[in-house]
């Protein structure tokens, strides 16, 4: 990589931040290439040169939250859609999870820019993560995200008696939604009607999608993990911190 990038785009490949942080901090003067500070949008850098940023970025991102939420069923997870609430209004401080052993105290500013890093559909129940910091949504959700999540998925067979073994091979590697074949998934019986899914990609309604292909009803689906975050005893409706020790 000779050519030169946008600085937004090369400070967020460096993991300094989300595009949208590395514009805010370049307008407000927090950002320097070489030593010499840049403070107008749409800077160029070339990708030898050394890229910093003040201690006033750096303090203001720590004060940035990531959420973990038990979603329920009938909630979205960005914005409201159909008159249906997003799973943000769910974050309150009556709603905290009363085990949550973050320090971090709750008030409502936290609740700014709070956006899902990745989605559950509405009908879907399980982890969703909301956080403030485009670090972590870009781990979770930027195109080279090798961070997998798992599900348990409730179904019904409508071909037979069982599923068959070349069915649940498909599943694992196999199957093209939208015309692209899908990454390589783990897909096994947990029992004799829920699955347990592992994917490191997320198209739209996938899990649900790959089971139709297949003759599968899906009748419940629940995220349990994203990365080395668990659900674990985290209630339906509550919520907790991401711990400054804890990550994906």
């Amino acid at each position: 990589m000779t050519e030169p990038l946008r600085l937004s785009k090369r400070m967020s490949e460096l993991g300094l931040c989300s595009r949208r942080e590395a514009d805010e901090w370049i307008s407000r003067g927090w950002v320097r290439v070489d030593g010499i500070i840049i403070s107008e949008l749409g800077s160029k850098v070339l990708p030898h040169q050394h890229v910093t940023v003040d201690r006033q970025a750096s303090a203001e991102q720590a004060k940035r939250v990531t959420i973990l939420i038990n979603k329920p069923m009938g909630y979205v997870s960005g914005q409201a859609e159909d008159g249906y609430k997003p799973a943000v209004v769910l974050v309150n401080g009556a709603s905290r999870w009363k085990e949550d052993k973050s320090v971090q105290e709750f008030h409502g500013s936290q609740l700014r820019h709070l956006v899902p890093a990745g989605r559950l559909d509405i009908d879907s129940v399980g982890l969703l993560v909301l956080t403030q910091d485009g670090r972590i949504a870009k781990e979770l959700i930027g195109e080279d995200s090798s961070i997998d999540k798992e599900y348990l998925v409730r179904v019904q067979y409508h071909h037979g008696a069982k599923l068959p073994d070349s069915e649940l091979r498909r599943l694992n590697f196999g199957l093209s939604l939208d015309g692209k074949p899908l990454k390589r998934a783990i897909v096994k019986w947990q029992n004799e009607d829920q699955l347990s899914f592992t994917l490191r990609e997320g198209k739209k309604r996938q899990i649900r999608r790959m089971c139709e292909a297949v003759g599968l009803k899906v009748t419940g689906l629940k995220r349990i993990r994203i990365g080395k975050i668990t659900l674990g005893d985290l209630p339906t409706g509550e919520w907790r911190y991401l711990n400054i020790d804890e990550n994906f």
